[in-house]
């Protein structure tokens, strides 16, 4: 009989309840305890019992770690379950700054232990398609990839800006989608609530194959919106990934008769397909590669601590970008120093 793995979860919010309701699915998993000072306010579970820190939840002899809560807390979280070499999984960002995500990512290297963090956009369906598609050359050369992510504004998150809250996830699934690290960023911010935190961003750079990117985010928006649109030489892609959807505009072959306007448009509009596929929660399948990860298998989609760290390399180089009037800032280094 295969030994159940023994979990924990830090965190039982907005975001700490979804995880505990897969955990407490998921078949070679036992979800045995809940560490939250507040209690379990969505009552998930199934009735496992709350303990009050992190703590805790070691001593009830865990095997493996999900950290749901707000950034502030995540190294110190992360640190005390590496301490008792509990493999991690930690919500993005990996921590408040670039520095202290190394200081984490380098004890859970050195303990040989199971680091991840929820990119978990690296297991939506569309852009899992628009990964493998891009590699099997569909678009031929990728020219540029823009990213639009806007909602209002999440009162749970009070630690950080959209910057590190969301920007993460856009630069880390470009990098991700185009199998390319970025070589610099430029932005502007925008603080228009009267928050502490910038609650708008615009991002533009270049990854280090050429590919021109551009990141427009903001909590300012009534509409909820996640797109990823790829722009390559045979036509564009498109993908919704709140809907979980994957179109391709491909580039129109046919000679067209009124010569002004084929001049104009410079490429011809072909056919636009929208692809059938399976769709899987993205986060029961980021647990699950995890949950694998922990058990020994390779897992080439589940994001590193290494991977997180370079991420938020980049989205600390476009605040600082942002703070110096819009300047472009080389990240290579950056990246170099994190890899």
């Amino acid at each position: 009989m295969t030994k159940l793995l023994r979990a924990g979860l830090v965190g039982v919010g907005m975001m700490g309840r979804h995880h505990a309701r897969i955990l407490a699915e998921l078949d070679g998993v036992e979800l045995v305890a809940i560490a939250d000072p507040a209690g379990n306010p969505h009552g998930v579970g199934g009735g496992v019992p709350v303990v009050d820190d992190v703590q805790g939840l070691i001593a009830r002899g865990i095997d493996l770690a999900v950290v749901a809560t707000p950034t502030r807390f995540h190294v110190e979280a992360a640190l005390a379950l590496a301490a008792a070499d509990v493999h991690t999984l930690v919500e993005k960002p990996i921590a408040d700054d670039v520095e202290s995500g190394r200081v984490v990512a380098d004890e859970f290297r050195r303990r040989g232990l199971v680091g991840a963090i929820g990119h978990v956009e690296r297991f939506n369906p569309a852009l899992q398609q628009l990964r493998a598609r891009i590699a099997n050359g569909d678009a031929g050369d990728v020219y540029q990839i823009a990213t639009r992510r806007q909602s209002t504004f999440p009162a749970r998150i009070g630690d950080v800006g959209v910057a590190k809250d969301l920007a993460t996830h856009d630069v880390d699934l470009t990098s991700w989608v185009a199998q390319s690290e970025y070589a610099g960023v430029s932005a502007q911010t925008a603080h228009k609530s009267g928050r502490e935190h910038e609650d708008m961003i615009a991002i533009s750079g270049a990854l280090e194959d050429g590919t021109v990117v551009n990141h427009l985010i903001n909590w300012l928006s009534p509409m909820k919106e996640r797109v990823t649109v790829v722009t390559g030489e045979r036509g564009t892609f498109i993908a919704d990934t709140a809907a979980g959807d994957l179109s391709f505009f491909a580039n129109g072959t046919a000679v067209m008769e009124w010569e002004s306007v084929s001049t104009f448009r410079g490429v011809s509009e072909g056919d636009v397909t929208r692809f059938a596929f399976a769709k899987r929660e993205p986060l029961r399948a980021e647990l699950e590669a995890f949950l694998s990860a922990v058990g020994g298998s390779e897992q080439t989609e589940l994001s590193s601590m290494d991977e997180a760290v370079r991420t938020l390399s980049v989205v600390e180089a476009a605040l600082a970008s942002a703070e110096a009037g819009g300047t472009f800032i080389s990240t290579s280094e950056e990246v170099r120093r994190a890899r």
